[in-house]
């Protein structure tokens, strides 16, 4: 089979193109032909076939004039329409998976797949869809849901794109852009979310997405071959980007006046701050990849996702789950369906710093049989949930339900 993945980035820039390049590398490893569709951009990866991508515009670099003068771009990218019909007229895909698509590519993209009668798997990584600012969060970070009257000036009101008024509005303008004009669901076969939370969030905000979405969860590449130590150096350990909305101040604040060590690992704009919070038993480790990241994971004793935001179905979850690390994680978003309390990690109320504090108490008071129960329990539910065979085997099927289904 062809298939054709689009995605806004062709470079590693987080969880989405981690499933975009994983997703084509597991097929690539089945025998399929994949291709690939993108914006050029200084980061992207070479390609032999990147001539036909449009070009990028960063508009988190450009003045506002300039931002004004592309919010036609931002909504609809001619270019991107023009240059996948010809770059479809040459490779002639089977199916398109597509994954980030909104501001970037647009919907031209699907049009133009539409309009070649190629059925097309979206990927949704997160809650663009539904909410302009994608977060659920308003400029404050609150979970923020108004925007379900379809009223999308409260994406500008309360300034939900990280409290900036510019991109607020663009955003909003793209969210009534898509709702008058051009709607995604008319362009897109089978909707693909990793989590059932995600999937009912989007059916309770519009009940036509209850006709074609499926539940797929993220797959672990080479979670067979992995070392899943039996010691550990007894640390905490926070993975992801240094955000609000990862409750990563929460996790400082919880472990204010405890014993217990944190390591961090990863950037982002809070990590001055912070710096200035850190006691000497929390080590901020920076971005970390690679062997060095898999050794820090290897040693550390739980794992700690304290989000604030409605998660799909992190990747630092499953990671986590993989090698046998239990996960102490915020119930919210799709966390509590891969994180099961007391069996596989803990689970606490989002927010509370006094609620993850007892849940680390517990779990970093628990006899090392009781630890290693629930370090297997981690490692089972991984490879039942998570590995790439059976990834393959439910994508497989939808890519071939939706082929015959076009061809007939």
């Amino acid at each position: 089979m062809k298939i054709l993945q689009i995605n806004n980035f062709h470079y590693r820039r987080g969880g989405s193109e981690a499933v975009y390049f994983n997703t084509a590398a597991l097929l690539k490893q089945k025998g399929h032909k994949v291709f690939f569709f993108s914006k050029k951009d200084d980061n992207s990866l070479p390609y032999e076939f990147s001539a036909y991508f449009p070009q990028a515009i960063n508009y988190r670099k450009i003045t506002f004039l300039s931002k004004l003068q592309s919010v036609s771009t931002f909504l609809y990218n001619k270019e991107a329409y023009k240059n996948i019909n010809a770059y479809i007229r040459r490779i002639k895909p089977d199916i398109a998976h597509v994954h980030l698509f909104m501001g970037g590519l647009t919907l031209s993209a699907l049009k133009a797949l539409k309009e070649n009668n190629i059925p097309v798997v979206h990927s949704v990584h997160d809650y663009r869809l539904i909410c302009p600012a994608y977060l659920f969060l308003d400029g404050k970070n609150n979970i923020c849901e108004r925007c379900k009257t379809g009223n999308y000036l409260n994406c500008i009101i309360h300034r939900c794109s990280e409290n900036f008024l510019t991109q607020s509005a663009i955003l909003a303008l793209d969210a009534y852009a898509r709702k008058y004009l051009k709607k995604p669901i008319d362009y897109i076969n089978e909707f693909l979310f990793v989590s059932n939370f995600a999937k009912q969030k989007h059916i309770y905000f519009d009940s036509s997405f209850s006709s074609k979405s499926s539940v797929i969860y993220n797959f672990m590449p080479g979670i067979s071959e992995i070392d899943c130590s039996k010691k550990n150096d007894g640390y905490l350990l926070f993975l992801g980007r240094l955000s609000r909305e990862k409750g990563i101040v929460t996790l400082l604040e919880s472990l204010a006046g405890t014993n217990h060590k944190l390591k961090v690992a990863g950037t982002g704009p809070l990590f001055d701050m912070l710096k200035s919070m850190a006691t000497n038993n929390i080590e901020l480790l920076g971005y970390k990849s690679g062997d060095e990241l898999k050794h820090i994971i290897r040693q550390a004793r739980f794992i700690v996702v304290p989000s604030e935001w409605y998660e799909n179905n992190p990747m630092s979850v499953i990671e986590a789950l993989a090698y046998g690390k239990p996960v102490i994680g915020s119930a919210i978003g799709g966390i509590p369906e891969i994180v099961v309390d007391g069996k596989t990690g803990f689970l606490f109320e989002p927010h509370d710093k006094e609620a993850l504090k007892e849940k680390i108490d517990l779990a970093m008071a628990m006899d090392e049989n009781k630890y290693m129960a629930m370090s297997e329990n981690a490692k089972a539910f991984a490879h039942e949930n998570f590995s790439p065979e059976a990834h393959y085997k439910n994508l497989i099927e939808l890519y071939d339900k939706l082929v015959n289904k076009t061809k007939h």
